[in-house]
């Protein structure tokens, strides 16, 4: 849930039940200011009884009005005078109506009497009814307002932030762009802009540096690598050689031979992160994938590995080294971690290209291998094909997946340009 959404909901949430608590004791307290007028003017006329037996020695004419009645009852001792809710027949209508009494008593010459006065309260339960709908209607209407002013002004007042999330959404070491400054008004706001300003730029500057780093350590070893090669070579020609030498002789070969590779591949990998390699073309892939079938037909023999192919013309539209080095490292990537005896089956169509391989291991953590330098202990690789694979298919919008299925790997490459 959005902030915006969460504060919204909590803040109308504490409204209505802040609203709703203050009209309940809202009507409370109509409801007993208006009984107590009403207690007024029943004492009122309380007293206008006693000042009339006062005066005229009897007992006023008992009368009944549409609203207010007023009864005299003999009594065999004094009744507490007290204030009581009961009801009241209107007169006209004759409807049951809300009606409060005061209880009384008066002593008329050696007689006395019980005074009743009623007071029909219709007319206050009206007003605190249209009191107590108007309060609502009130509370729906600020209710209302609040929403609308919370998405309105508060949206508005979040739309900094916003724009700063959603350069950092987009924000890439790689490309070109640094994040703009998001101007506000709001104190926060200024210093989060300020933070992922300084942020960003420490970023690219770092990323800059180890770019440099990479590029350029990669550029001097070529010289010592080619300096040992043609060394080792002379070595080789100036005789005979034991077995223990003829040996060490052959791991320093190999260990050189995986050194030329891994600085060939870094020496890659930094040119295509760095979009270095412009030679577009249109290529097609049918006829590229079968000069590769070609180049590892000898190695497929001796491991006896099967390969089932299932191909059709298609054509994209990239660099022929890059797909070149697409092609061959997915394959070789099937046939290193392929089972002796194993198959290999390759599809390739308008929309795809997909290689599955038989392989010993269960599914394997995709993300990790796409890291730079990761790779099975059991692996001869350098760590690095999968993730320049990665790299290529980024560049061109493809998609690189991987899914294991009844003991095949299998990686799919989708040509449709990702948007």
């Amino acid at each position: 849930m959005k902030l915006l959404d969460k504060y919204n909901r909590i803040n109308i949430s504490v409204t209505v039940v802040i609203m709703l608590v203050t009209g309940v004791i809202y009507y409370f307290t109509i409801h007993a200011i208006l009984t107590h007028q009403v207690d007024k003017a029943l004492v009122v006329e309380e007293r206008e009884v006693f000042d009339y037996v006062q005066l005229n020695h009897h007992l006023p004419q008992v009368f009944r009005t549409n609203h207010q009645e007023i009864i005299f009852t003999p009594a065999d001792s004094r009744v507490k005078r007290k204030f009581i809710d009961t009801s009241y027949r209107d007169t006209k209508e004759q409807d049951l109506e809300p009606a409060r009494a005061i209880i009384t008593s008066v002593m008329v010459g050696s007689q006395l009497y019980k005074i009743t006065v009623i007071q029909s309260t219709v007319e206050t339960e009206d007003l605190i009814g249209d009191v107590f709908l108007i309060t609502i209607v009130l509370i729906f209407i600020l209710v209302i307002a609040l929403f609308l002013s919370n998405r309105l002004i508060l949206r508005r007042m979040w739309q900094p932030f916003y724009t700063i999330l959603n350069q950092l959404k987009v924000f890439n070491l790689a490309e070109d762009k640094t994040v703009a400054s998001v101007p506000s008004t709001i104190d926060e706001f200024t210093e989060l802009d300020q933070a992922v300003g300084i942020m960003a730029t420490k970023a690219k500057d770092d990323y800059l540096n180890l770019k440099a780093f990479t590029e350029n350590a990669a550029h001097e070893l070529m010289t010592p690598i080619s300096v040992i090669n043609s060394k080792l070579d002379t070595l080789v020609q100036t005789g005979q050689f034991s077995d223990p030498q003829s040996k060490l002789l052959n791991d320093i070969y190999n260990t050189v031979a995986r050194l030329t590779r891994l600085n060939k591949s870094m020496l890659l990998l930094t040119k295509i992160e760095n979009g270095l390699i412009h030679d577009q073309q249109i290529v097609n892939l049918k006829e590229l994938l079968s000069a590769s079938f070609y180049q590892y037909e000898e190695l497929l023999g001796s491991l006896n590995i099967k390969l089932v192919t299932q191909l059709t013309d298609c054509e994209v539209n990239a660099s022929l080294l890059l797909m070149e080095v697409l092609v061959n490292n997915l394959l070789s990537n099937a046939i290193r971690h392929n089972l002796p005896g194993g198959s290999i089956s390759v599809t390739l169509d308008q929309q795809q290209l997909r290689i599955s391989n038989t392989g010993k291991d269960g599914e394997i953590d995709i993300e990790r291998v796409f890291k730079r330098f990761q790779k099975s202990s059991a692996s001869e690789g350098i760590g690095l094909g999968l993730t320049i694979c990665r790299q290529i298919c980024n560049n061109y919008g493809f998609a690189l997946q991987y899914q294991f299925n009844k003991n095949s790997h299998q990686f799919t490459v989708n040509f449709t340009v990702s948007e």
